[in-house]
């Protein structure tokens, strides 16, 4: 197989899969973007997001004000304006400061994944798991049981690791 084949066979939203990974963002969305309370916070379903691409991107930019998700982008609010606002106007309203800051070519990948493999796509499956964790990860056997029965419900407290630290 050609570097060039090899290449075209590979899953174009997987740079943005790896900011997900990278930026945390499975911390408070879970590595299946359904959200929901527990470790990292309370963060909504990306599943169920209406946002756009352009929404997405400004979201994972800018925060979300009056709500725990970070801004990524170095200088928002300050030198970049959000939401047509300066920190000054955002006031206490200010959402938190990202752990590590994103370029925007790293925003817009990370918002391809998530409108590729996440927005719209009902309950999370044993491929979809696998796809994030690989073949060999114990995470997912909570899915494949469900895929072996013909359900797909969720499955109440199941959490996954990544480095001992729950999803």
């Amino acid at each position: 197989m050609t570097t060039s084949s090899i290449a075209a066979s590979a899953d174009p939203t997987d740079a943005g899969k790896a900011v997900f990974r990278r930026a945390n963002c499975f911390g408070c969305h879970k590595w299946h973007g359904n959200g929901g309370g527990g470790y990292g916070g309370d963060a909504l379903s990306l599943r169920k997001t209406q946002l756009t691409r352009e929404q997405i991107i400004e979201t994972v930019g800018c925060g979300r004000p009056g709500t725990g998700m970070p801004f990524f982008t170095r200088g928002a609010y300050d030198t970049v304006k959000c939401y047509g606002m300066t920190r000054q106007d955002a006031g206490s309203q200010m959402p938190p400061e990202a752990n590590t800051f994103l370029r925007p070519n790293d925003i817009e990948a990370v918002a391809d994944y998530v409108i590729a493999h996440i927005k719209g796509k009902g309950e999370p499956t044993y491929s979809e798991c696998t796809a994030f964790f690989g073949e060999t990860s114990r995470v997912c056997d909570v899915y494949k049981a469900k895929q072996s029965t013909g359900t797909n419900t969720t499955v109440p407290g199941a959490t996954a690791t990544i480095s001992g630290k729950p999803q």
